[in-house]
């Protein structure tokens, strides 16, 4: 047991007719139901394991996706007032502008100009079922799309029977356009507006469906459009959790532990209750709280600070410690196909380990929250929080202040997430110091507390062979892996059920290499970890594309192949993923001058994987003339379907790809004693701009529907560039961050 102070929470540096329709549900929420149902099959059944397992990530992978009821009423969406049409959109922007491309969808099939249409993030209490809130996977364009249409065409048909009852015609007399009706062949018109304030009673849904607009008489999708946000988050008018204000708020601190593991054992009060400003010391031991509500922010961080506490041990764990945990061996096969004994004994046998590093999600803004809670064990809670998971908000603090509380979350901007915002348990903290002090109490971390206590992306370690034939293609690969857990660290399965099913599924996003291979053989393991894990930006994707392409390039030297060429030799000759991989992979060089010849000292490197129904290519270009790695240019070919913002989807591209390189070139979570010590951006440097090259991305391929653009592009980035840095006449670097 130690006898300590705690860093506090805020330390300053140093200082109705409805009918069901069908939605797509998000993936975590799909992989958590899947892995349990499995589990419970599993369950007794040994001899399921070795079958079973693979069978699952296949199914996993291939679905990606499933579906559940969206709200019983359009009107759940859309609120008609005589000013006009405004959108409730349940997913959360965090930057990546899914409010603009959502509203884009709706517009269309409204009929209604695009900046017409107000848009608004809508809150618990608004009717969405639960999980259509939760925003995670890049799924939320292309799993809205289609409810989206079909919520706004039966608007617009509860308008058209209105219109036609108030202009006294057939509603087959009115066409929409522009948000007017008009009466075919007259000069008669009426704007939605006006519609919208003449009506009296209750809207009526429509008996059928409406038929959607054709794609080939869209006006709104398709189009590069401003962002919704915009106009506020210039002049500074955007909410996000740092900046929610409540008269006669106070501001709340509450301790952290001192290092991973360690509980509070006790606590008093110490001076911080006579501290200037300090309005009351709030100690739960048994939920191993203790904070203080006070009149300035800086004034709760210093109280704080002198709370009296007694934790106990924890970890000691550094990163050796956990490189040393995170070894690919023993584990469960995902994959067999062929003889992979055969294969690797009788060709030209190639061999290399690749690791990746824990990393933080390093957003822009720290974690916060305010709560106003309503005094007596059913006063109502009220929250405004950055979240991705306003379900999991609701759980958490019904969970810590009782079932019999009516909640609202209502969601903030998000200062980037990346995964970290998946929940939000400061809303909870804030929540308890509220319902101690019966005032609002806003809680919000610093940079080096949001650092020091957040959940990382866990570090990977893999071990690739690969046997190449006589002819230079590949006879086999077998791949082994290793990872700490990414959804299992946030999911509610027991451990015994994880366990059992053997993999995590957030680490399957990846890691099966997409290329037609006669015999290969995948073996996964997963670790738990001393320290908190969880998602990051495409989960397992960036960390096993990082292996994959860069294990192909070794092959492809080995063969003594281009790169490209032997890619392309060996995707699917047949099947709709095989062309689409072939289509970016030859766009990007295209792009790129894949064939031009460069000066000494500088190379291209290529990479390319799937994800969200996305398929990318990315081609890099380095400069090590002068003994340094830099990147100095990079091309992406993208098929993510139907494009609704085009350049909406080029940011989120070009967005992916910063965060990529400074996954690829900076950045590695140092731990020491159990504790983070790369706490602030001196200690964990991030990409700047001055090191961030050009980013070229083309959209190609097209479609009907739209797939993910939040995270795919960020896998093939690593890869890219040691495989550049190779080409570069440099050594072949398989840890990240890269360096010379």
């Amino acid at each position: 047991m130690t006898d300590t102070n705690a860093v506090p929470s805020d330390a300053a540096p140093s200082e109705p007719d409805a009918r069901p329709r069908r939605w797509r549900v998000a993936r975590r929420r799909l992989l958590i139901g899947a892995g349990a149902t499995f589990g419970s099959l599993l369950v007794g059944v040994p001899i399921a394991l070795e079958y079973g397992r693979p069978t699952l990530a296949q199914w996993m992978l291939e679905r990606g996706a499933g579906s559940s009821e969206v709200p019983e009423s359009s009107l759940v969406w859309f609120e008609l007032t005589g000013d006009g049409i405004t959108l409730h959109v349940p997913k959360i922007e965090m930057g990546q502008g899914i409010h603009t491309a959502l509203a884009q969808i709706a517009a269309e099939e409204l009929r209604v100009p695009f900046e017409a249409l107000t848009v608004v993030q809508a809150d618990t209490a608004r009717g969405f079922p639960s999980a259509t809130m939760f925003t995670f996977g890049s799924t939320s364009v292309s799993s809205l799309y289609t409810p989206i249409r079909e919520a706004a065409a039966a608007v617009r048909a509860m308008l058209a029977a209105e219109a036609a009852r108030q202009l006294g015609v057939d509603t087959q007399q009115l066409t929409a356009a522009d948000g007017v009706f008009q009466v075919g062949g007259t000069e008669r018109r009426v704007a939605y507006t006006e519609v919208i304030a003449a009506h009296q009673g209750p809207w009526q849904e429509p008996a059928e469906q409406p038929e959607l607009r054709p794609a080939g008489e869209f006006t709104s999708i398709g189009r590069s459009v401003p962002r919704v946000d915009f106009r506020a988050k210039v002049l500074g008018e955007a909410t996000y959790g740092y900046d929610a204000r409540l008269p006669g708020m106070g501001y709340g601190a509450f301790v952290v532990p001192p290092r991973f593991g360690a509980e509070l054992e006790s606590a008093e009060p110490g001076d911080a209750a006579a501290m200037p400003g300090v309005h009351q010391v709030v100690i739960d031991v048994e939920a191993g709280f203790a904070g203080v509500v006070a009149d300035t922010r800086t004034r709760a961080w210093a109280a704080a600070r002198a709370l009296k506490l007694s934790w106990s041990e924890g970890t000691r764990v550094d990163n050796a410690a956990l490189e040393e945990q995170v070894t690919a061996g023993d584990g469960v096969v995902l994959r067999r196909d062929g003889s992979i004994r055969d294969a690797l004994s009788q060709g030209r046998l190639v061999a290399a380990e690749y690791r990746t590093p824990m990393a933080a999600h390093a957003h822009l803004e720290p974690l916060a929250a305010l709560a106003r809670v309503e005094p007596g064990p059913a006063g109502k809670v009220e929250v405004w929080v950055p979240t991705q998971s306003p379900e999991s908000v609701l759980e958490d603090l019904h969970a810590a202040l009782g079932e019999d509380r009516p909640v609202v979350v209502h969601v903030t901007q998000l200062g980037g997430s990346f995964g970290r915002k998946g929940g939000q348990h400061l809303a909870v903290e804030a929540a308890r110091l509220s319902a101690a002090v019966g005032t609002p109490v806003h809680v919000g971390w610093t940079r080096d507390t949001d650092l020091r206590q957040a959940f990382y992306r866990p570090p990977t370690h893999t071990r690739m062979r690969g046997s190449i034939g006589p002819d230079g293609m590949i006879r086999g690969v077998e791949q082994v892996s290793a990872a700490g857990d990414i959804i299992w660290a946030v999911a509610g399965l027991p451990e015994p059920v994880r366990s059992l099913i053997g993999f995590d599924p957030g680490g399957l996003l990846g890691l099966f290499l997409p290329y037609d291979l006669p015999a290969y053989r995948l073996v996964n393991r997963r670790e738990q970890l001393p320290v908190p894990t969880g998602p990051w930006r495409g989960l397992g994707l960036m960390p096993n594309t990082f292996a994959l392409e860069s294990f192909l390039d070794e092959l492809a030297e080995a063969a003594g192949s281009d790169p490209l060429t032997y890619r392309l030799a060996h995707l699917r000759k047949s099947g709709e993923q095989g062309e689409r991989l072939r289509t970016v992979l030859r766009t990007a060089a295209q792009m790129a001058g894949w064939s031009e010849s460069l000066p000494a000292g500088r190379g291209r490197g290529i990479a390319c994987s799937g994800d969200a129904g996305t398929v990318v290519a990315v081609v890099a270009e380095v400069d090590l003339s002068d003994g340094r790695l830099r990147v100095t240019g990079v091309d992406v070919a993208v098929d993510c379907g139907l494009v609704v913002n085009p350049a909406g989807a080029k940011l989120q591209a070009q967005g992916s790809i910063v965060m990529g390189l400074s996954s690829t070139l900076r950045e590695e979570l140092r731990i020491q004693d159990g504790q983070v010590v790369s706490d602030n951006f001196d200690t964990y440097p991030i990409l700047s701009m001055a090191d961030t090259p050009p980013v070229r991305v083309a959209f190609v391929g097209g479609g009907d529907v739209p797939h993910g653009m939040g995270e795919p592009v960020v896998g093939p980035v690593p890869a890219a560039v040691a495989n550049a840095v190779r080409a570069a006449g440099g050594p072949r670097l398989r840890t990240l961050p890269l360096r010379l």
